[in-house]
C-alpha cells in the first residue's frame, strides 16, 4: 500500500451555482488550442502566492523534482518513484501520461480542511505523498513527475475549473501533446482530450511561468480578446 492516511472527520465540500460552459471552437483561427473551448488572456505568474510557494521550492531539485525532494522514511516514497520511473523512462509520451496519471491516483482524496486545517492549501510533492491531499495536489505531482521525466513546463497547465456536473470546483493537469490537450484527472484513470469535459468551465490556469485567465466563449463568438 503506497499510502495509509490517519483517521479524520469527513466534512462534505460546498455545492456551488454552476458555471456559464464555453461553446465556442476548439482551435482559433490560426489552429491553436482553445482549452475547454474557452479565450485566454495570459499573464506573467506572480500573484498566486501558493503556487509560488512551490515552484520555488521545487525549483531547488533542479530536474530530479520528485527523486531529490520525496521522503526516504516511512513507505520510502523516494525509492518506490524511482522504480517507477524507471519503467517509464523510455516510454512513449502517451503512455508515460496514463501511467503517471494512474500512480498519483492511488493515493486517497482529502479535503484540505481536514489534512491542513486551511480553507485552501496547495502541497508540494513531498506533502502530498505524506498526507495524500485534493484535486489540485494531485495536479502538481503529476505535474512535476512529468516535468522529471522531460516534460517542459510550456507544455502543461494546472487548470482551476468548475465541475458543473457534481457542482464543485476542481483541479486537474493539462498536458499539450501531439496536436490536442489531455486532461489528467483524479477522478478518473483515464487520459482523455480536453474535448471530452463539456461539463468542466475553467477559471484560470498556471505553470512555472505563467497564468493564463479563462473566458468562456459562445458558439459564434470572435476569437478576439474582449476590449479593456
Amino acid at each position: 500500500m503506497l499510502f495509509k492516511p490517519p483517521p479524520v472527520k469527513k466534512s462534505t465540500p460546498k455545492r456551488r451555482k454552476k458555471l456559464t460552459a464555453s461553446t465556442g471552437p476548439l482551435k482559433d483561427k490560426k489552429g491553436r488550442i482553445r482549452l475547454f473551448r474557452t479565450m485566454e488572456i495570459k499573464g506573467k505568474n506572480k500573484a498566486l502566492a501558493r503556487w509560488r510557494r512551490i515552484v520555488n521550492k521545487m525549483a531547488a531539485h533542479k530536474q530530479q523534482y520528485l527523486s531529490n525532494s520525496l521522503p526516504t522514511s516511512g513507505k520510502n516514497q523516494r525509492k518506490r518513484w524511482k522504480e517507477f520511473k524507471s519503467t517509464i523512462v523510455s516510454a512513449p509520451r502517451m503512455q508515460q501520461l496514463r501511467k503517471v496519471n494512474a500512480y498519483f491516483n492511488k493515493w486517497p482524496y482529502r479535503l484540505d480542511k481536514e489534512n491542513w486545517g486551511k480553507k485552501e492549501y496547495w502541497a508540494s510533492p513531498p506533502e502530498f505523498v505524506k498526507r495524500s491531499g485534493d484535486c489540485e495536489d494531485y495536479a502538481i505531482a503529476k505535474y512535476y513527475a512529468l516535468r522529471e521525466l522531460g516534460v517542459p513546463d510550456s507544455s502543461m497547465r494546472i487548470v482551476a475549473l468548475m465541475d458543473n456536473i457534481r457542482r464543485l470546483g476542481h483541479a486537474v493537469l493539462v498536458v499539450y501533446h501531439a496536436g490536442d490537450a489531455w486532461v489528467l484527472d483524479n477522478q478518473t484513470k483515464l487520459v482523455l482530450s480536453h474535448s471530452k469535459f463539456s461539463h468542466y468551465v475553467p477559471q484560470f490556469s498556471v505553470n512555472e511561468t505563467n497564468r493564463w485567465a479563462h473566458i468562456p466563449v459562445k458558439k459564434n463568438q470572435p476569437a478576439s480578446k474582449p476590449k479593456k
